[in-house]
């Protein structure tokens, strides 16, 4: 959430940052501001009304010790009759400060100055790109022909027990999954990363702290006999263990990763580009999570992008990244690197893992800050990324490592799955 000083102080500037991401704002910052002037000025009066309060419930109890009793009874009723006030007034704050909180729930985060301007994906900045496209033997198929022919998947029988979007893995498909899991769980704590297992239903609170209400509602699972979510990445309930703390500078970075099944209800839409495992309501993903300060948040955007690029240098898959255009980040991020690997038999990119720096954005919702050395508080940075997810790892393996034989398995990935190939 932006901080409603920094848009009072900078609306020019904050109206021009959201329209990269081609968003008019200015009828809604000028309602935050507006209201953020009655609430302040609200504010103002009722902190005078009941400084009048004190002040004169003091002159009478001076005048009752003195035996003046009938001046202390005038008194009185003045009393009364700013308590009567001061009532009205924080009556009149709350719904002040409550509207300017939606308010300010409705605006997303501002652009870093290096986001490119554009409207959809095919406005991201290639950054780079990595690693040899296999040559695929004649007759080669898409996974989700591949995983049919070896039984490793079955989207039928997820169809079966849920509803279409939760595949089940079997035998061989079930140990790889299993194996990526752990694989990236290594490699992200072997980086410092320390592990925690989450719930993976959160409240209303924590999905309002890293952004996922109310802009991605729609999206979300919701369990209304007791309010609570299922969880759309593990970044939701990692971050917000964090959520109403103030660190101390010394604390300074964390960084945690956490496995969790993944719920989304935004798959539907028809075509190849959603067949198979491209796009799930039900996933894995392994996230990585950091909270920095300020001065070294992109600076740790960095190191985030360099691991997933080890991770993916290992499983030798041919990768890229994309600086995302502000038409097409997400609500909470300031800066967004995509990975996608290129999957061979469907000739085309999947997006694998987004890394992203949310700035304060994510850190005001959670009234997430830290104590410097000054002993002044201030807002920590959140950063999170994908590390990695793995329905589109798997495909872009089990369709790149695809030889007549079977589907050979990475070798960094052999120690965990304890088979070279499926087949």
């Amino acid at each position: 959430m932006l901080q409603v000083s920094h848009i009072r102080e900078n609306k020019e500037q904050v109206i021009k940052a959201l329209a990269k991401r081609n968003l008019d704002v200015r009828e809604l910052v000028e309602e935050v501001i507006s209201l953020d002037e009655k609430r302040r000025n609200t504010q103002v009066e009722l902190d005078n009304i009941l400084a009048e309060a004190n002040k004169l419930s003091a002159s009478i109890g001076e005048l009752m010790k003195s035996g003046k009793r009938e001046e202390a009874e005038a008194m009185k009723s003045q009393t009364a009759s700013l308590k009567e006030r001061s009532k009205e007034l924080a009556e009149s704050l709350d719904i002040f400060s409550n509207d300017l909180q939606q308010k300010l729930y409705l605006l997303p985060n501002t652009p870093a100055e290096i986001v490119p301007e554009g409207k959809t994906a095919d406005d991201n900045i290639n950054v780079f790109q990595e690693g040899e496209i296999p040559v695929l033997h004649e007759g080669a198929q898409p996974h989700w022909d591949l995983i049919k022919k070896y039984d490793i998947i079955d989207f039928e029988l997820g169809t079966k027990i849920t509803a279409p979007g939760f595949p089940v893995y079997k035998g061989k498909g079930a140990k790889l999954q299993r194996a990526l899991i752990s694989y990236f769980l290594d490699k992200n704590t072997e980086a410092g990363y320390q592990e925690f297992q989450v719930p993976h239903l959160v409240n209303e609170a924590s999905g309002y702290g890293t952004g996922q209400l109310p802009d991605k509602e729609g999206q979300m699972y919701h369990d209304a006999k007791d309010d609570l979510y299922l969880i759309p990445t593990a970044e939701v309930p990692v971050t917000n263990i964090y959520r109403d703390v103030i660190l101390q500078e010394k604390d300074l970075p964390i960084l945690a990763t956490g496995y969790t099944p993944c719920f989304r209800r935004e798959a539907g839409s028809w075509g190849a580009h959603v067949r198979g495992l491209n796009r799930l309501h039900q996933f894995d993903k392994v996230e990585i999570v950091r909270i920095e300060h300020p001065e070294k948040s992109h600076e740790a955007l960095n190191e985030m992008v360099e691991h997933v690029k080890s991770i993916m240098r290992e499983l030798k898959l041919p990768f890229r990244i994309l600086r995302l255009c502000g038409g097409d980040m997400g609500f909470a991020s300031a800066l967004t690197y995509d990975f996608e690997v290129f999957s061979t038999a469907q000739d085309r990119w999947l997006e694998i893992s987004s890394v992203s720096n949310f700035e304060t954005f994510q850190a005001n919702r959670l009234k997430l800050r830290f104590k410097g050395k000054d002993g002044k508080t201030q807002l920590a940075h959140t950063l999170n990324g994908s590390s990695l997810a793995l329905p589109r790892v798997l495909a872009g393996i089990i369709e790149n490592y695809q030889t007549p034989e079977g589907i050979v398995i990475p070798e960094v990935l052999r120690p965990y799955t304890g088979f070279d190939i499926i087949n």
